[in-house]
């Protein structure tokens, strides 16, 4: 078997960034594995535009998002390309439905010293026209928040990984991990067997895939979600320079939206509603019925940023039941040496640092960043009863896999 100290399953977002923080330090002695094409569209991490934010609804979060854009500016330097754009950052809501999660945010920034500016609906309206809503609407701003150029960031840290001497291999999936009597890890793969020190699974919606020949299991949800883009003749008002990444909260749906970047118009999605698919059952196919309850949405506080549909684009989220990420290794299964990460459908905005956190687990055995409430045998993911939480940071449920047929 071909040796190499670390080996990476899985080159989307999370498991690019990975590569490249891993070949930093171990150059040649890294190996990536992607069961499709490097950039593929199957998975969570392919698109224009992802939001960055400092604002998040929970300390452990927080804690972390300063280094997000660190880790970010770091590749940025490297490449010599900008990947991050800021655009300042709108939480919304209508004040007699969700105003209590606006009140976490307020709470979560301010125990970590991270700015924001509380304003009624109309404070907001007079600071971007585009929304236009009136004092029925809670809003916080939040100025460093914005997008990262997702299918660039991936791509770029691809190649990087490659100059710094990584070996990637595309169409070549897992098909057996097994551990050698001196420890290393033995990997299958229809291109041959590979060994390593370490493995890194980044395997998104395909993480169980991967793990089930080491009998380790992580409950996921994995849902088939999607975003809309429209063709705005307001071209003006929806650049980077004018509109502000936002989410809207409400009883039914977390709508976000984020101006003009690549290609694309104005752009819509709403955060983990979607049916619960696996990757077989998956299809490419837009929902018509949040297609329209976004265009609802949009027609009642952003009316200018509608225009044709360009398009809609579907993508999986891969969700821990309690929506929070697993970084940690497989130790209480008695693989030590197979870390995992799953970043429970909103890490893209996370993906370099969680490589570099990755990175650091894989080579020293530890991290220094603070990853202790992301661990493998917390109650949500042992317990099998656990009822499972989707939507972040509103507490609403979804049902069991059992009534999967439902729209959540």
């Amino acid at each position: 078997p071909r040796n190499h100290l670390y080996i990476v399953v899985g080159c989307g977002g999370v498991g690019s960034g990975t590569l490249y923080w891993l070949s930093k330090k171990a150059g040649i002695d890294v190996l990536g594995l992607e069961q499709f094409e490097l950039g593929h569209h199957n998975g969570g991490s392919q698109d224009h535009s992802r939001i960055i934010r400092l604002a998040y609804h929970d300390n452990r979060y927080t804690k972390l998002t300063p280094d997000t854009y660190k880790a970010w500016e770091a590749v940025e330097k490297e490449a010599g390309l900008k990947l991050v754009y800021n655009t300042g950052g709108v939480q919304f809501t209508r004040k007699d439905e969700m105003s209590h999660v606006i009140d976490a945010y307020a709470k979560a920034m301010a125990e970590n010293n991270i700015s924001f500016e509380r304003l009624k609906g109309s404070q907001l309206r007079a600071k971007f026209p585009q929304f236009e809503i009136d004092d029925t609407y809670d809003t916080i701003y939040q100025p460093i928040a914005g997008l990262v150029d997702a299918a660039l960031a991936n791509s770029v840290h691809v190649q990087l990984a490659r100059a710094n001497g990584a070996s990637i291999l595309e169409h070549c999936p897992v098909q057996k991990i097994e551990k050698l009597p001196n420890g290393r890890v033995l990997v299958h793969t229809p291109k041959g067997v590979f060994q390593c020190r370490r493995l890194i699974v980044t395997a998104g919606a395909w993480i169980n895939h991967v793990l089930g020949s080491i009998g380790v299991h992580i409950p996921v949800y994995v849902t088939q979600e999607q975003v809309t883009y429209f063709a705005t003749p307001n071209v003006k008002d929806f650049t980077k320079a004018k509109y502000p990444i936002w989410i809207y909260h409400s009883p039914k749906y977390d709508f976000y939206g984020m101006p003009m970047h690549g290609n694309s118009g104005s752009k819509i999605g709403i955060d983990a509603g979607g049916p619960v698919v696996s990757v077989d059952t998956r299809n490419y196919e837009p929902d018509k019925t949040r297609e329209q309850a976004c265009i609802k949405h949009l027609e009642r506080t952003i009316p200018r940023s509608l225009g044709p549909i360009m398009y809609t684009k579907t993508c999986l989220y891969t969700m821990t039941p309690d929506r929070h990420f697993v970084v940690d290794d497989c130790s209480k299964n008695g693989w030590d040496n197979v870390i995992v990460c799953c970043g429970a459908g909103h890490a893209f905005k996370f993906a370099s640092l969680l490589g570099k956190i990755l990175s650091e687990m894989a080579i020293d055995g530890k991290t220094k960043y603070d990853i202790s409430k992301f661990n493998i045998d917390r109650e949500a993911i042992t317990n099998p009863d656990w009822t499972p939480t989707l939507y972040m940071g509103t507490g609403g449920k979804v049902p069991t896999k059992q009534s999967s047929t439902s729209k959540l």
